[in-house]
């Protein structure tokens, strides 16, 4: 299979697994997410189908990726959210997240991050904001009746009256593809057995929030506070979705790691100091110098490697012409 079709097939894998989620939104709220989702996915498309044309390049299948993005970012708002809003991160996303910075070929940022944090920056308070997921809501969500997420609630004071079976289920309040626990476990399991995301990068940010939660525990006890944080402030989407993209994370499992590590231990730390909700997004955009430097070295060793071999070679084969 060559690289190409590779590429085409995590496109596919990253659209189903985000549309299951979209499923469970649905299940939850109701048509509204549908209309936020193909308004998203729409809008994606067409301002990177118009950006590519402006740089005179051919759209090719490795920028379908933006379907993927415009839904997540859509999965990333509240159900309630002004259309408006997620439409307009979008357009930032792809355009200056994306395509400003390198397009397809050299994304610096994910374009997901990108997004969710222009929306964040600007209208905070309708995107921290969300309706309680026992009602579905009208297309105008007027009957939406709104308050502050679990994660403000946990961040805030380290416990929270939902039960377990609640949590994998994502019956409780927050951004309305990212609270389905038990569905994001399946979803990443199936990505990263497909290899459609960094399996260094996703293992890196478990086992950083692992550590955090061991030594600086936000909950009475240690296993509470994984299981909490792990649960809320958009934890375990973000981890599949935005740190383990492997547009933006390095490609040797061994930087990637580290990448993921150090983006998780920052992003507790945010929220333990300050009580920040859904960080993670946020905190990779500012980490994406480190997968600058971790990609930067990689390839100053690949190179070392590869003159390494040609000298070797040359050396085998000058003895062998000798002899």
């Amino acid at each position: 299979m060559n690289i190409q079709k590779k590429r085409t097939l995590s496109w596919i894998d990253m659209i189903i697994t985000l549309s299951s989620l979209e499923i469970m939104a649905y299940f939850y709220y109701g048509a509204r997410t549908l209309i936020i989702a193909g308004l998203c996915m729409g809008v994606s498309f067409i301002c990177d189908w118009v950006s590519v044309w402006f740089m005179k390049k051919k759209y090719v299948s490795d920028d379908l990726m933006s379907l993927a993005d415009g839904l997540a970012i859509a999965l990333m708002m509240p159900a309630s959210i002004d259309f408006r809003i997620p439409v307009m991160a979008c357009v930032f996303a792809v355009i200056v997240g994306k395509n400003i910075f390198g397009g397809r070929k050299n994304i610096i940022f994910s374009p997901c991050a990108v997004g969710y944090l222009f929306a964040l920056t600007s209208w905070e308070n309708q995107v921290l904001m969300y309706p309680s997921p026992d009602r579905k809501l009208e297309i105008n969500a007027e009957n939406a009746v709104l308050s502050r997420s679990l994660s403000y609630d946990f961040n805030n004071t380290g416990n929270i009256n939902v039960s377990d079976f609640d949590l994998l289920i994502g019956n409780f309040r927050g951004a309305m593809g990212t609270v389905s626990i038990l569905l994001l476990i399946v979803v990443a399991t199936a990505l990263l057995c497909r290899r459609a995301v960094s399996a260094g990068a996703f293992t890196g940010v478990i086992s950083g929030i692992l550590f955090m939660s061991y030594i600086c525990p936000l909950s009475d006890s240690r296993a509470e506070s994984l299981k909490y944080i792990i649960a809320t402030n958009m934890f375990l989407f973000s981890a599949v979705y935005i740190v383990s993209d492997k547009r933006v994370a390095p490609i040797n499992n061994y930087y990637d790691f580290f990448y993921g590590l150090f983006t998780a231990v920052v992003t507790y730390a945010i929220i333990l100091t300050t009580a920040k909700e859904n960080m993670l997004p946020a905190i990779s955009v500012i980490m994406t110098p480190t997968a600058l430097v971790f990609k930067s070295m990689q390839m100053r060793a690949d190179t070392a490697k590869n003159e390494k071999s040609k000298k070797s070679l040359n050396t085998e084969e000058a003895e062998f012409n000798a002899g």
